[in-house]
């Protein structure tokens, strides 16, 4: 049975003080039986320590935003997968629209960065999605597909069960502006379909489908009602105690 993820992306924001004070509060107004897995995704300057107070909490995990697509070497300022993992950390976060737009990452630097995790141990979110021109274009459903495809897919089926993909329409990212919840079930419902055929049906059924744009406190319960929805990969609104426990809670 698939788990239910929601999963806090602070992206570049929050000081040391905020940050833990966010943790602290979101610990205290979660309900002892949670059932939904809590990922933190902090500044790598936070990651131990945010990791370190979720230690207690089975329910409460981390994710690293990125790793570097080298295994280690001369790369001033870059953070490695082994890195990461040597904090004993559950997750990284990889292809993000951001950084695909701001750091012209690339499926075939995706993969390796795939790779890389796997190898150290680290679990993945992958973020796929398409802009609104290609939505226009009628061409989002392929380009979904080749995202996947070329920085996945190559992976066996037990590596495979280390994916947890997140869909990010990159038109609804920060906007405001969200998919309808039968916008996002349609495509969410289509990467199932596609991990199916390149794997089985078990595999799809079993693999965790994030919503990531622009999910909040006032349309999480819509989204995550439907069939294939999971969970969310939540930016601005994880930045909030209450309203991203309210989302946690809207399962």
């Amino acid at each position: 049975m698939r788990k239910n993820i929601v999963a806090a992306n602070w992206k570049m924001n929050l000081n040391r003080e905020e940050g833990i004070k966010l943790v602290e509060d979101v610990i205290s107004l979660l309900p002892s039986d949670n059932n939904v897995e809590v990922v933190f995704s902090p500044s790598f300057l936070y990651l131990y320590k945010v990791n370190k107070m979720c230690a207690d909490y089975n329910f409460l995990q981390t994710a690293s935003q990125n790793i570097n697509d080298n295994e280690s070497g001369a790369f001033t300022g870059e953070i490695s997968a082994k890195m990461v993992s040597s904090l004993n950390v559950k997750y990284t976060i990889l292809g993000h629209s951001e950084r695909r737009e701001y750091f012209n990452e690339s499926n075939k630097q995706l993969k390796e960065k795939v790779d890389l995790s796997l190898k150290n141990n680290l679990k993945i979110i992958f973020c796929c999605g398409e802009t609104l021109n290609q939505r226009d274009s009628g061409i989002h459903f392929d380009w979904i597909k080749q995202q996947l495809t070329e920085s996945v897919f190559h992976l066996s089926e037990e590596s495979f069960t280390k994916i947890v993909i997140a869909y990010e329409p990159i038109w609804a990212i920060g906007t405001g502006v969200t998919a309808s919840s039968d916008e996002a079930e349609e495509i969410h419902q289509f990467i199932r379909k596609v991990i199916s055929e390149k794997y089985n049906k078990n595999i799809a059924q079993n693999t965790s489908i994030l919503y990531g744009g622009s999910c909040n406190l006032t349309n999480a319960k819509e989204l995550f009602s439907k069939e294939n929805i999971d969970g969310g990969l939540i930016g601005g609104a994880s930045l909030n105690a209450e309203s991203f426990v309210e989302i946690i809670k809207s399962f």
